[in-house]
């Protein structure tokens, strides 16, 4: 019992480590939007996952476009009160080539994500990772995480926590990597 104890607290740490270790390989160089760089930029994990219909979608499906995946869940606060941003960065900037995936993280039917989805008039492409083998590819430490893959497929930010996506510096940042002149 004792053991069980001190191998669950031992884990706990390791794992809260980690998470304070893992942002360490990004540097942090949008102060005013606080993504994380890769120092490196490496190619963007592939795969495939239903949508709200049941369809399996693969990240191959999206070629050259920018890619802005978010990582959310039906039972978080911030996650659902970035959604609105994240919906009007989708209709501002998919003419240009940007594409917003949401990955839903909620473990149960996909029918509670899609009801909260058409709740919200959420129109960008929603996939669910129900048993969270997309969420541990990415290693997702915490809700809502975004990654933004370039148009070369790899990954080119990262944001852990919500952003105001519709900020002058959230939209700097995409339209930095889909190559659009800003709008002043």
């Amino acid at each position: 019992m004792y053991l069980c104890k001190y191998f669950t607290v031992m884990a706990c740490l390791l794992v809260f480590l980690g998470s304070l270790l893992a942002p360490a390989a990004f540097a942090v160089e949008n102060e005013g939007f606080e993504l994380a760089y890769p120092k490196q930029r490496h190619q963007a994990p592939a795969f495939q996952l239903p949508d709200l219909s049941a369809e399996t979608v693969s990240l191959d499906r999206y070629g050259d476009t920018v890619v802005l995946i978010h990582f959310w869940a039906t039972f978080c606060a911030p996650c659902l009160k970035e959604m609105p941003e994240l919906e009007r960065l989708w209709r501002d900037y998919r003419e240009q080539g940007l594409v917003v995936l949401g990955l839903a993280t909620d473990r149960g039917s996909a029918e509670v994500v899609r009801e909260y989805v058409e709740k919200a008039g959420v129109s960008f492409p929603v996939l669910h990772d129900r048993d969270g083998l997309v969420r541990n590819q990415y290693e997702v430490m915490a809700l809502p995480m975004t990654y933004l893959i370039g148009r070369d497929g790899k990954i080119s930010a990262r944001a852990i926590g919500s952003r105001d996506w519709t900020s002058q510096a959230g939209r700097a940042v995409i339209e930095s990597l889909l190559g659009v002149k800003p709008e002043r």
